[in-house]
């Protein structure tokens, strides 16, 4: 099959990954073969691809917000049957033993692995996935418009759970991409009010497009104080810009995997009142489910840029300059 491999991290302007023939993986005794049908380019792709990230399997094909269809089926698993359409997301394996499993913290299990960092992900032709770890897709869902709900949906979700956003409160996104886009659509479904704050005159349209009452740039004040927010751009030098965009009792959820370093805070004016900052550490199972179910609910649509599977590298150069809104999926040629 063709994949792609992280060869050398670096930045992407310096090509770490390349585009070669690798064998199609083999299932374990309980997992799912798929033929990869869309992956989704996240921002995590990208601090793999440029060593932010450190390296945890040498030559790792990325990609972890993949749809697929089954093709093939390991002895022991059950349940699923060849051409059923799954998704493959970020959390891959669990030990299910630890405390933090045993108490449904499953994202804080320390022998966790993860698609496309310990494990080959979904920039290929064909893609494994532990059947435990496989999600059934909403039918109303084409295999594009899946891909990017199953690592930025389903963070963006847990992000606003983290973010403690009381009922119809005014919730501020700071970053408007792939993961933020899907969570304010929730947000609003759900009668929050929500001021978007991002560099990109696009990205500012785009969320005035889905209902955000207010659009500014990154560190602009918000036109009202906000009960909760959620930083997704991976600058830390935002984190004191958004908390003193916050109410008394506010919180502020970081939902990045990598953030560049915070400067020092203002207990003050930053902290005081009781405003919170509370990070976000991948997902759950759970809720990834939760997530798929309300995502069909509310008719939650991921604006979408496809790239052929074959111009990966230049999805990442693009979501690195940030030249789309949205999400870029990668889509496998035909033939």
């Amino acid at each position: 099959m063709q994949a792609w491999s992280v060869l050398r991290p670096g930045p992407v302007e310096e090509e770490p990954l390349r585009f070669r023939r690798k064998p199609v993986p083999v299932p374990g005794a309980d997992e799912l073969l798929l033929r990869v049908s869309a992956c989704g380019v996240c921002r995590t792709d990208l601090h793999v691809a440029e060593g932010d990230l450190p390296v945890r399997r040498p030559g790792v094909t990325p990609g972890h917000e993949v749809v697929g269809v089954v093709v093939g089926l390991g002895p022991a698993v059950s349940g699923f049957t060849a051409g059923d359409r799954v998704g493959l997301a970020w959390l891959r394996g669990t030990d299910g033993t630890c405390a933090y499993c045993l108490r449904g913290a499953e994202n804080l299990c320390p022998a966790s692995r993860y698609t496309g960092w310990d494990a080959d992900g979904g920039y290929a032709e064909y893609a494994t996935v532990p059947a435990a770890f496989a999600y059934r897709l909403p039918d109303a869902l084409d295999d594009v418009s899946a891909a990017p709900l199953l690592c930025a949906g389903i963070i963006g979700y847990r992000a606003l759970r983290r973010a403690s956003l009381p009922a119809r409160g005014r919730l501020g996104l700071y970053g408007f991409g792939g993961s933020a886009h899907l969570c304010a659509q929730v947000a609003l479904a759900e009668g929050a009010t929500v001021h978007v704050m991002t560099r990109g005159a696009g990205a500012r349209r785009l969320a005035l497009a889905l209902g955000a009452a207010s659009a500014q740039d990154a560190y602009d004040p918000p036109p009202e104080p906000l009960d909760s927010a959620i930083l997704f751009a991976p600058a830390g030098e935002l984190v004191p810009v958004a908390l003193r965009a916050l109410d008394r009792g506010g919180v502020l959820a970081v939902a990045g995997i990598h953030l560049s370093d915070v400067p020092p805070l203002r207990y003050e004016s930053e902290l005081f009142y009781e405003k919170q900052l509370r990070s976000v550490t991948s997902s759950t199972r759970q809720d990834g489910r939760d997530f798929l179910a309300l995502a069909a609910r509310y008719d939650v649509r991921a604006t979408t840029r496809t790239y052929p599977l074959s111009r990966a590298d230049e999805a990442l150069r693009d979501l690195k300059a940030g030249s789309f809104d949205g999400a870029a999926v990668l889509v496998p040629e035909v033939g």
